[in-house]
C-alpha cells in the first residue's frame, strides 16, 4: 500500500503534523479541535489513518468547503482507539452529546418521536403516549409526525374500541365508573368485573388497527355486525356499524400503498453549501403514514460522514426501528450498523441504499421532500432576519439580536424568589440554554436586587448573548445595567425591558381608563419605544417575555410543592423521616396519603394500627386544598425543595385530564345526536 503523503498547511503546529504523521490504522473517533481548544467536529472512521488524512490529500479534485475551513479552525486532532466499528458507532453518538461540537448534525435529546406503547401483558392494557422506546417486553407503534396525528388515532380509538385511559394507580384505586363509563367509552374494569376475553378482543382489534390491516379488521367487525343483527341486538350492530365506518375514513385518509407490505424509514436529503436538510418517510405496513423534516446549518463536512451522523443519533435517541431502513448514498459501515440496529431492535433490520425500482423511487419521493423543507427553512432564516434587523435598527442597538437571553423573576409574597432565563437564537427558541436561578443574596421581595443578582451571576459563565432582555420596567433596566457595570462588560452585550400593558386612570363607575401597550425600555432614553400593533419584530420579544414568565412561574410552583408537601408530613405527631419516605414510597402524593384509610396506611412498612389512625385524623384536622400537591420525582428520597426541580409525578393530573376529555366526548356525543 503506497502512503500518499499529507498537504500540510503551511502554519500547522509541529505537534499536529507529527500526529497526522503517526495516526493508527485501528478503527475509533477522532475529536477535530480548534486552536481554543474546543472540539468542532467528532467522527468515526474503521481506519483513523486513513480517514483523518483523507482531509489533506493533494490534488484539486477535493474542492469540499470544509478543507479551507480546517486551514482557519485547526488546532489539533485527538483520537480514541476502540476494539470494533460497532464501539465506534456508539463512541461517536456519545461524545457528539457531550461536546455538542459546531460543524456536526445535532439531534435534541428527548420529547422527539412520538409513539403509543400497549403492554400486552396487563390483565386489562391500555395505550400510552411516550417519547422513547424501551425494550420492556411491550409493544410500540409509530412514529407519529405530531401530536395532532396521536390525538386523532387516540380519538378514534377510545371512542370505537373502548380500551381504559386511566393509569394502572387509578385503576386499582377508583371505586366508581368515570364519565367514560357513563358515555359508553369504556367498560370500567377498575370497578366491574369485566371479563378478560372480550376486553382481550378489543385489545386485539386496536393492534390490528395501529398495524395498519384495516382489511382484516373491517371483515372481523362485518361479522361480529352481522351476528349481532341476526340475535336482534341491534344496538350493538349500530355501534359496530359506526366503527366500521370510522375506520374506513381513517383508511382514505392514508391512499399511498406500496407493494411491500413492510415498515420502512426513507431518508433523503439536500444541500446548499452548509445548509442542510434531512428527510424521512414512514412507511408502516406498506402504506405512507407521516414524514418528517430535520433542517441544520452550518455544515461543513461531507455529506456522507453526515449523514451516517445523523442515522446514528436518530436511532440512538430512542426512534422505533422498522424492518428496513433505505439511505441515499453510500456510508460507511452498513454492515456493522445492520448488526448494531438489529441487536437493538431485536429481529433482522436491512440498512441499504436501492438503485432501481419502487424503492428507489421512494428515496428521491425523500429527496424531493426534503429540498423543500431546506426551501422552506432557509425562507423562514431570512424571514427571521430581517425581523431581527428590524428590531436592531427600532431599539437602537449596536449589534444584531441573533441571540437574546431573557430574564424573569418570580415569588410569592416574597418567598422562594426564583428566575429564569431563556434564550432564543435568530428568533427562534434555543431551549439548550434554558436555565433556573434560586436567589440567595437576600430574603424578601427586591425584584431589583434579584436582577443584578442573576445578571451578575450569567456574566460569570461567559459566552455572552448579543442582548440581554429582562422582563420588567426602568427599575429594572437600571438595576440590570448596575450589573453589568460592576462586572466590567458594560457595552458588551445590549440591554433592554419590555414592561407589560396595563390599565392606568379611574377604575371607578365615573372615571375613565385607558391601557398602556407593551413598551420597551433602552439604556440613554427617558421615554419608552413603542411598536405598532401587531409588529413583526416586536412579536419576537413578546413571545421570549412571555416564554420567561411561565418558565419561572412553573419552576416557582415546583418548589412550592415541594416546600409545601414536606411542612404537612413533618408535623404529623409520631412521624419521623424514615416513616414519612416510607409513606410517599407507598402513596406517592399527599392527595392519595390524605384519601388513604387507616387499614390501607397500616400496609406502610413501620405504621402500626393506632399510629395509622393519628394520621388519618391529623390529615383531616389540617386539611388544605391549596397544600395537596403531588410530590416531585426525586422528593420521596430527599424530602428538599430542591428536588422538585424534577417532574410531578402524573397519576392525578392525569386523572383530571382524563375527566376533561370524557367531559368533550359528551359533547362530542351531544352534538353528532
Amino acid at each position: 500500500m503506497i502512503d500518499v503523503p499529507v498537504v500540510l498547511f503551511p502554519e500547522m503546529d509541529a505537534n499536529l503534523r507529527e500526529k497526522l504523521d503517526s495516526l493508527p490504522t485501528a478503527p475509533g473517533v477522532y475529536l477535530m479541535k480548534d486552536r481554543e481548544g474546543n472540539v468542532v467536529y467528532v467522527g468515526k472512521a474503521v481506519n483513523l489513518r486513513s480517514r483523518v488524512r483523507s482531509y489533506f490529500q493533494p490534488g484539486t479534485s477535493d474542492t469540499r468547503s470544509f478543507v479551507p475551513l480546517l486551514d482557519r479552525i485547526l488546532g489539533d486532532i485527538e483520537v480514541i482507539l476502540v476494539d470494533s466499528e460497532k464501539e465506534a458507532l456508539l463512541l461517536e453518538n456519545t461524545l457528539i452529546k457531550r461536546h455538542k461540537p459546531r460543524f456536526n448534525v445535532r439531534l435534541r435529546d428527548d420529547k422527539s418521536y412520538i409513539c403509543l406503547r400497549l403492554d400486552e401483558r396487563h390483565p386489562y392494557p391500555r395505550l400510552e403516549v411516550v417519547r422513547r422506546i424501551r425494550q420492556d417486553g411491550a409493544r410500540y407503534f409509530g412514529p407519529y409526525s405530531s401530536a395532532t396525528a396521536i390525538r386523532e388515532t387516540l380519538r378514534i380509538i377510545n371512542r370505537y374500541f373502548q380500551l381504559r385511559t386511566c393509569t394502572d394507580a387509578v385503576l386499582e384505586r377508583r371505586t366508581r365508573p368515570c364519565l367514560l363509563y357513563q358515555i359508553k367509552r369504556c367498560p370500567a374494569p377498575c370497578v366491574f368485573d369485566v371479563p378478560q376475553e372480550e376486553y382481550r378482543r378489543s385489545v386485539r382489534e386496536v393492534v390490528l388497527f395501529l398495524e395498519g390491516k384495516e382489511p382484516e379488521l373491517v371483515e372481523q367487525l362485518r361479522v361480529r355486525m352481522r351476528q349481532a343483527a341476526d340475535e336482534l341486538r341491534f344496538e350493538d350492530a349500530a355501534r359496530l356499524r359506526d366503527q366500521i365506518r370510522a375506520i374506513e375514513r381513517s383508511l382514505e385518509r392514508q391512499r399511498m400503498v406500496f407493494s411491500e407490505f413492510v415498515d420502512q424509514d426513507v431518508f433523503g436529503y439536500h444541500r446548499e453549501g452548509p445548509h442542510l436538510a434531512f428527510e424521512i418517510l414512514y412507511i408502516r405496513g406498506g402504506r405512507l403514514v407521516s414524514a418528517r423534516s430535520f433542517y441544520f446549518s452550518g455544515q461543513e463536512f461531507p455529506t456522507e460522514e453526515l449523514l451516517s451522523s445523523f442515522v446514528d443519533q436518530y436511532y440512538g435517541q430512542g426512534a422505533a426501528i422498522p424492518d428496513e431502513i433505505l439511505l441515499p448514498r453510500e456510508i460507511e459501515g452498513l454492515e456493522s450498523r445492520e448488526a448494531h440496529l438489529s441487536e437493538q431492535r431485536g429481529r433482522k433490520v436491512r440498512v441499504y441504499v436501492p438503485r432501481r425500482g419502487e424503492k428507489r423511487r421512494l428515496v428521491e419521493m425523500a429527496n424531493r421532500n426534503a429540498e423543500q423543507a431546506l426551501v422552506e427553512a432557509r425562507k423562514k432564516d431570512r424571514t427571521n432576519l430581517e425581523l431581527l434587523e428590524r428590531l436592531q435598527r427600532k431599539l437602537g442597538l449596536s449589534r444584531l439580536p441573533r441571540r437574546i437571553e431573557c430574564f424573569d423573576v418570580s415569588h410569592f409574597q416574597g418567598s422562594l424568589v426564583v428566575a429564569s432565563q431563556v434564550a432564543a437564537l435568530d428568533g427562534e427558541p434555543d431551549k439548550s440554554r434554558y436555565r433556573h436561578y434560586k436567589i440567595k443574596s437576600f430574603q424578601g421581595q427586591d425584584d431589583f436586587a434579584a436582577i443584578h443578582e442573576v445578571i451578575s451571576r450569567r456574566i460569570e459563565k461567559g459566552d455572552l448573548p448579543d442582548l440581554f432582555l429582562i422582563d420588567g420596567g426602568k427599575g429594572q433596566l437600571h438595576a440590570a445595567r448596575a450589573a453589568l457595570k460592576d462586572a466590567g462588560v458594560l457595552g458588551q452585550v445590549d440591554l433592554a425591558a419590555i414592561a407589560e400593558s396595563r390599565i392606568v386612570g379611574d377604575t371607578g363607575p365615573t372615571g375613565t381608563t385607558g391601557r398602556v401597550p407593551d413598551r420597551v425600555f433602552v439604556p440613554g432614553l427617558k421615554d419608552p419605544i413603542v411598536f405598532a400593533p401587531n409588529a413583526a419584530e416586536f412579536y419576537v420579544l413578546q413571545r421570549l417575555r412571555d416564554e420567561a414568565h411561565r418558565f419561572a412561574i412553573t419552576f416557582h410552583q415546583k418548589l412550592r410543592r415541594a416546600v409545601n408537601f414536606r411542612s404537612v408530613l413533618e408535623q404529623i405527631p409520631g412521624v419521623g423521616e424514615k416513616r414519612r419516605k416510607a409513606l410517599l414510597r407507598h402513596f406517592g402524593s399527599l392527595r392519595r396519603i390524605r384519601a388513604a384509610t387507616a387499614d390501607e396506611i397500616c400496609e406502610v412498612e413501620g405504621f402500626s394500627r393506632a399510629l395509622a389512625e393519628r394520621v388519618v385524623e391529623f390529615l383531616a384536622r389540617s386539611r388544605d386544598p391549596d397544600r395537596d400537591s403531588d410530590l416531585p420525582e426525586g422528593a420521596a428520597q430527599s424530602m428538599d425543595p430542591d428536588a422538585a426541580v424534577g417532574e410531578v409525578v402524573e397519576d392525578e393530573a392525569t386523572a383530571a385530564a382524563e375527566e376533561a376529555e370524557a367531559s368533550r366526548m359528551a359533547q362530542d356525543v351531544e352534538s353528532s345526536a
